[in-house]
């Protein structure tokens, strides 16, 4: 059974391409709000979830927040690919910040994984604030899956770097 989102309120948050911005517990600029540091935001879920979820073909969304969770699964996916020749921190570290440098594409842009997940955006003001969100989210998540994917001494944690073979929902990492 599929990890969910425990984000399923949505009073006061706000949206961009169906895809609520939920807050974050962040110290990225950005223009998602910011959470409490004591509970739990979506990027937390999202690493915390993610070996299990990794290994489903098909995911039932049950929350606009599962989107979120969808798109995120695949970030961590992509990042340790990324991170799977890496064999200090400090090479994880470049190569990661070499990923949080691409453009991040939105819906209805080339290069989007998930054309159809999330609506596209009605004007470029909706376009710009999700990519800058999606960035945002990007970011925290790269500098959080750093101290997972590494071990206090700099060595690289086999328990996660394994699970770059694996492929989320069967889509192909370019």
């Amino acid at each position: 059974m599929v990890y969910h989102s425990s984000f399923v309120e949505e009073e006061g948050i706000n949206k961009a391409c169906g895809c609520p911005l939920l807050p974050l517990k962040s110290h990225v600029r950005g223009p998602a709000p910011a959470s409490d540091p004591d509970k739990v935001d979506i990027v937390d879920e999202a690493i915390t979830f993610f070996r299990a979820n990794v290994f489903f073909r098909n995911f039932d969304i049950q929350s606009p927040a599962d989107k979120l969770l969808i798109y995120l699964t695949f970030y961590i996916n992509v990042a340790l690919k990324r991170l799977e020749g890496c064999r200090t921190l400090a090479v994880g570290t470049k190569a990661i910040i070499n990923l949080g440098l691409e453009k991040v594409p939105v819906p209805g842009e080339p290069g989007f994984p998930f054309p159809g997940l999330f609506a596209l955006p009605q004007s470029e003001d909706e376009a710009e604030l999700f990519r800058n969100y999606l960035k945002q989210i990007r970011e925290e998540t790269s500098g959080r899956l750093l101290s997972c994917a590494y071990r206090p001494n700099g060595t690289p944690n086999k328990w996660w770097l394994a699970f770059a073979k694996r492929k989320f929902m069967n889509i192909i990492i370019p």
